[in-house]
């Protein structure tokens, strides 16, 4: 039956993960639920560092975050394409890993590898659900779809608190040194593009901070949904209204 994990963060690149939900995902490990990753390329056309280098580092990056799992599934990075192949590829990921929940990236990106991801991982949890498409595997569908939303400017539908997971998230992004090692002062390949370490620390945590004051925490990480949300008990909702 696979590895069955609980929660399953599928995105485009090395690192993409760490930026946007690593503070769930290391929540969702301390409470004891296991936890995956599936990056679809290695950021091979990056500025910076090798695919080699960044599997690497994504390794180091997922024992941070306590990941039970991390996968890089190798497809072209920056021609990313929602391909039959490409998603029967994902589909069959899914039906290995069996999560009962998958967090993609939001569906509106600067980057096409973003939103293409999105859709591509959208089909396959479709397609993963289909007894016939292959007669080897047991068919699977996740439970529920969230769209991590930090980088898209929408209102989350919630806002999930990571103040005691934030500076884990911050350590697993640094394992990244072919893109975040760059110190204050210190010149490097592409620093039009890449802020120093002091800069991304301060920008991120700005971020978090901002989404964390939404919900009356230090730091927060937004998620968009598409359904309606279910309350079963109103006295027990969070985030005072006055």
């Amino acid at each position: 039956m696979g590895r069955q994990v609980d929660l399953l963060a599928l995105a485009a690149h090395p690192d993409d993960v760490e930026q946007t939900c690593g503070g769930t995902l290391i929540r969702a490990a301390e409470a004891g639920y296991r936890t995956a990753i599936l990056d679809l390329t290695a950021g091979d056309m990056g500025t910076r560092g090798t695919p080699e280098q960044r599997v690497r580092e994504s390794e180091a990056a997922a024992k941070k975050m306590l990941v039970g799992h991390r996968e890089n599934l190798h497809m072209p990075d920056a021609r990313l394409e929602n391909s039959l192949a490409g998603r029967f590829t994902i589909a069959s990921k899914i039906r290995e890993l069996r999560p009962r929940v998958v967090i993609l990236p939001y569906w509106e990106a600067r980057h096409p590898d973003h939103y293409r991801a999105t859709e591509m991982a959208y089909e396959a949890c479709f397609l993963a659900g289909l007894k016939k498409i292959d007669p080897y595997t047991e068919p699977h569908r996740p439970e529920k779809i969230l769209y991590a939303s930090l980088y898209a400017d929408v209102k989350p539908s919630f806002v999930v608190d990571i103040s005691g997971q934030f500076e884990r998230r911050m350590e697993a992004l640094f394992c990244y040194a072919s893109q975040y090692g760059a110190k204050l002062g210190t010149p490097a390949e592409g620093s039009a593009l890449f802020p120093d370490e002091a800069e991304i620390r301060e920008r991120l945590g700005g971020v978090a901070r901002h989404y964390g004051n939404l919900i009356g925490c230090r730091y927060g990480e937004p998620f968009v949904v598409k359904e309606m949300m279910r309350v079963d008990d109103v006295m027990a909702l969070g985030v005072r209204s006055l």
